[in-house]
């Protein structure tokens, strides 16, 4: 059978375009594959950045003061700006001797003088007794600047109670903890445990500053 050379180079033509079309078909799929995929991050992954401003915890409010320890009774006496025997009123304190005034002071026998308590916010104020009316003390004070009134010096450790009459009259710190542990020298034996004299002593110290 004679074959036609015509057709058959027609067929191969058409096989070879179809062949072609069919390569450059899957070429330009590749392509956009390739353009489509995103293209890897060059940069290392980091992670989020701490807040600056951190949560705030409920803060403990600043404590205002601590009180002031004294030793001896020649301390108490250098640093109060009056030293008086008296007694406590209901409306304040009635002098019956100065024992020792800083320069200036105006406080004289027969006086009354009003008390102020310590400011509020010392942690030691929860330990401290209270002045009552009717009691006999010499107290240690220190005066407000800022208004005619007066301290006791670190609350009771500026606080003798006092019994009996004359120079022999018993003196005895208010508080036993808080109190001071001599006259002139600190006894480290006595310390905690209140400090007992007498009134003429107390005079003989307060007399001795300058």
């Amino acid at each position: 059978m004679a074959v036609d050379l015509r057709r058959t180079r027609s067929l191969v033509a058409t096989a070879a375009a179809v062949l072609a079309a069919a390569a450059l078909s899957a070429c330009g799929s590749t392509g956009a594959d390739k353009a489509a995929a995103p293209a890897p991050s060059s940069a290392a992954p980091t992670t989020a950045a701490p807040s600056s401003a951190a949560t705030p915890t409920n803060a403990v409010p600043p404590i205002k003061g601590k009180l002031r320890g004294y030793g001896t009774v020649q301390q108490l006496s250098e640093a109060a700006d009056l030293v008086v025997r008296g007694e406590v009123e209901a409306a304040g304190f009635r002098v019956d001797e100065v024992l020792r005034a800083a320069t200036g002071s105006t406080v004289r026998a027969g006086a009354r003088i009003t008390l102020a308590s310590l400011p509020a916010g010392v942690p030691d104020m929860a330990n401290m007794s209270k002045l009552e009316a009717g009691q006999v003390v010499v107290l240690y004070l220190a005066k407000d600047p800022a208004a005619p009134t007066f301290q006791t010096l670190s609350g009771d450790f500026g606080v003798f109670d006092v019994s009996g009459t004359g120079a022999e009259a018993v003196a005895v710190t208010r508080s036993q903890a808080m109190a001071v542990s001599g006259l002139l020298a600190e006894d480290p034996a006595a310390s905690g445990h209140g400090f007992r004299t007498t009134l003429g002593q107390l005079r003989t110290v307060a007399a001795q500053v300058k």
